[in-house]
């Protein structure tokens, strides 16, 4: 190509923005998941060391998988554009390089944890179709404007038609732009599950659960049932699965008596339970916000294992996800008497679809990564000494049980407090399927406080407290503790989320004038 290396890099990056765009376009016939931009997140997802997994989760919370994306496009992007200048020297090179991405994209879709031979095919597609745009806007730039053989400069260098690679260019971008914007609208229509959970009326619990009423204190600002909208995800799946109610289906099997296979129906038609259930994710730090509260509907689990016959040795529930992820569940904890169940409802509706429709796991008193199986489709009785789940793998604890912790919401370290005004202070304790009997607040060193409690339906919530003060002027600390249903203290010593959960006591700064 020419004197303007910068048409160079354009020419890589507008030939890898129209093989997404067609690969985009021919995942809407094969399945989301297996788009090229999902395929690559994934394996990162799974090539990335665990360290810095904990890393995004602590710096991006919620937004890690859009931070994953957007990191993923720019990395394709680099590489296009590099991909540009080689073939501005050497066409050949350039055309290797768009064949090698393409290439490292069947392989991740090739080998995604839930993967199907087909998956591989909008990579490939995608492939043909960079390859063809790079040759294009090679041959336009270096074409005389006037068709003739190229021109060349006395040193032998190709000179570039501005004009035949501005109309080559456009061309290839509105392709790229149509077949990505095309397939995305395409995906979206047909693998909607929102159609499907619209037409869903869940019938009424035979065991239903009270009312909230006087749970929430209403002084903290975090209400005690969390609206799902609001409700905490930390998940892998960089698409959310699109499951057709009418077609799911759970496969109970392994180290059983009896292999059970449930059908959506066949949930509707057992006995229905609701609960208040607070879950929590071990990434959460002291303080932090990865924890929600919502009523769950569903279908108790245990029965289902007895009905099953799981076999005494069976110590693991490995569930997995129609993405392939896979948690591991204590079997003991399920059957233990806890309303550990296979939930079809939240909130009163169906579940939503990024929170597990059709079908989840919630099991009170476990951290998410080993109960919380959102999109399950399997469920497998076996040992913890035979099969390791995904987290399990990368260094996390096996079983999981939930910390007794505790969170100051107000005053926050940004509020301005007026000196001898009383002001709530206020939050939530929590220590799920053992309960917490006392909250205390201590300022600035001084003995502790007892603080007011709000009743809760069951010992799966958090719990809400509130305590006056009245501030005097300066700089002050705030200290919040808890006690769980034994008396005793939850521990002080501060640890990181890893392996097992996060300890120490939430600290908050505040300055009254």
């Amino acid at each position: 190509m020419t004197e303007a290396p910068g048409r160079a890099l354009l020419a890589g990056v507008l030939a890898g923005g129209l093989a997404l765009g067609v690969g985009e376009l021919a995942a809407a016939v094969i399945r989301p998941a297996a788009a090229p931009v999902i395929a690559v997140g994934n394996r990162v997802i799974v090539l990335t060391p665990e360290p810095v997994k904990r890393w995004a989760i602590s710096q991006f919370g919620t937004g890690d998988k859009s931070a994953l994306l957007t990191g993923t496009y720019l990395l394709l992007a680099g590489c296009a554009a590099l991909i540009g200048l080689l073939a501005a020297r050497r066409l050949a090179a350039g055309l290797v390089g768009i064949g090698l991405l393409g290439l490292f994209g069947c392989y991740c879709a090739a080998t995604a944890p839930a993967g199907r031979p087909a998956d591989i095919v909008p990579s490939a597609l995608g492939t043909l179709a960079g390859l063809f745009a790079l040759s294009r806007l090679v041959a336009a730039a270096e074409r005389d404007r006037t068709g003739r053989q190229p021109r060349r400069r006395p040193d032998g260098q190709l000179l570039a038609d501005r004009r035949q690679f501005l109309t080559a260019g456009l061309a290839v971008a509105g392709a790229a732009v149509a077949t990505g914007f095309g397939g995305r609208l395409l995906q979206r229509s047909r693998f909607d599950a929102a159609a499907a959970r619209a037409r869903i009326t869940l019938p009424p619990p035979g065991s239903p659960a009270p009312a909230p009423a006087g749970y929430d204190l209403g002084v903290s600002g975090v209400p005690f049932d969390t609206p799902a909208a609001d409700f905490y995800r930390i998940d892998t799946a960089l698409t959310v699965p699109q499951l057709d109610p009418d077609t799911w289906q759970l496969r109970i099997h392994g180290r059983v008596s009896r292999e059970l296979t449930l059908r959506y129906a066949d949930l509707l038609d057992r006995p229905l339970v609701e609960r208040w259930v607070t879950l929590t994710c071990v990434s959460n730090e002291v303080g932090g916000d990865l924890i929600s509260t919502a009523l769950f509907r569903g279908v108790l689990l245990a029965p289902l294992l007895r009905e099953a016959g799981v076999a005494p040795g069976a110590d693991q529930l490995l569930a997995t996800s129609s993405d392939g992820m896979t948690i591991g569940t204590p079997t003991s904890v399920v059957l233990d008497g806890r309303d550990a169940m296979l939930a079809i409802g939240m909130n009163g509706a169906p579940l939503p679809v990024p929170h597990g429709f059709p079908v989840r796991m919630v099991v009170p008193g476990l951290y998410g990564y080993v109960s919380a199986c959102k999109w399950i489709v399997d469920l497998e009785a076996t040992t913890f000494a035979e099969r390791q789940a995904y987290w399990v793998r990368g260094g996390w604890a096996p079983r999981g049980p939930v910390r007794l912790a505790s969170r100051i919401d107000r005053p926050t370290g940004s509020q301005r407090l007026t000196a001898g005004r009383p002001v709530p202070v206020a939050g939530v304790a929590w220590d799920q399927h053992v309960g917490v009997s006392r909250v205390e607040v201590q300022v600035d060193g001084q003995p502790w406080q007892p603080a007011r409690l709000a009743p809760v339906p069951s010992v799966d919530t958090w719990r809400q407290w509130v305590w006056t003060w009245t501030p005097t002027p300066g700089k002050h600390q705030l200290r919040v503790r808890a006690f769980d249903a034994t008396g005793r203290p939850q521990d002080a010593d501060p640890t990181d989320p890893f392996p097992s959960g996060a300890t120490g006591l939430h600290t908050v700064t505040v300055t009254a004038r």
